[in-house]
């Protein structure tokens, strides 16, 4: 740890964190970027390494236990000014606390394992795949596949709307999704589609069962490649003329019904 506090954005080690806004310098780096106390804390609890923390001196005094763990850790700590701070997140207002940590490798689910899994297509937005994986842990998933021409699946935001739960469930990125779900089916499992017109609701289906739930993109939903291969096609009945949920509340909604079907067997 050094006691000099950096003031200057221009200083060449925040130059770099700067960088990392972007997904080519997080590639190119092959570095990620944490934000807020809640992912940071999650990083230190599943043994993620930490290159380098950064916070303000405000933000170590008023939290002398995650500041404990992160020297105990042995990650190298950089204090800076809030203007500074600031600088390097990607937040409006930022806890005070942001670490770069080396990027996360894909772990590839195991097909022959699964028993609730997620293959998403052409997800776009960072939010909604953040949410996802915090429900996905939440439930019980095994694994998640994404697409290549999805969000990233390091971007920040993805990584705070997990709520830290991004490094505990498997994630594997995919140039051939369609090959991915065929590996499923030919292990048995069951593959399943949410569409909007269909008489089967997701309630009615046997979720007991090792399932793969196909999750489209935003405004397109599925390919038509991907929905052909479903084997189970299922709908959310909606009320009052609505037409359609976030992706990511009707990815929760099947995912807590298969939770409860579990439980209840």
């Amino acid at each position: 740890m050094t006691n000099q506090i950096l003031t200057s954005i221009k200083n060449p080690l925040i130059k770099q964190v700067r960088k990392l806004h972007r997904t080519k310098e997080r590639q190119k780096q092959n570095l990620l970027l944490l934000e807020g106390n809640n992912i940071i804390t999650t990083a230190i609890n599943q043994n993620y390494p930490l290159v380098t923390v950064f916070c303000t001196l405000k933000w170590q005094e008023r939290h002398q236990q995650l500041w404990r763990k992160i020297v105990m850790r042995g990650s190298k700590v950089q204090l800076v000014s809030p203007e500074v701070l600031s600088a390097i997140a990607t937040t409006v207002s930022p806890d005070g606390i942001v670490a770069i940590a080396d990027r996360k490798t894909a772990q590839n689910p195991v097909i022959s394992q699964t028993k609730l899994g997620l293959a998403i297509e052409r997800l776009q937005d960072p939010g909604n795949l953040g949410t996802m994986i915090r429900t996905a842990v939440a439930t019980g998933v095994d694994g998640l596949w994404l697409s290549q021409d999805s969000v990233d699946f390091d971007n920040p935001k993805v990584l705070r709307a997990s709520v830290g739960e991004w490094f505990r469930v498997p994630i594997a990125v995919t140039l051939d999704l369609v090959s991915i779900v065929k590996q499923h089916q030919q292990q048995g499992i069951q593959i399943i589609a949410t569409v909007p017109q269909e008489k089967k609701t997701y309630w009615e289906l046997d979720l007991t069962r090792p399932s793969l739930l196909l999750i489209g993109n935003e405004g397109a939903g599925l390919s038509p490649e991907l929905k052909a291969l479903a084997d189970e096609e299922i709908t959310i009945p909606l009320a009052n003329q609505v037409e359609s949920l976030n992706v990511a509340i009707a990815t929760s909604l099947v995912l807590y019904e298969a939770k409860r079907q579990r439980q209840k067997s």
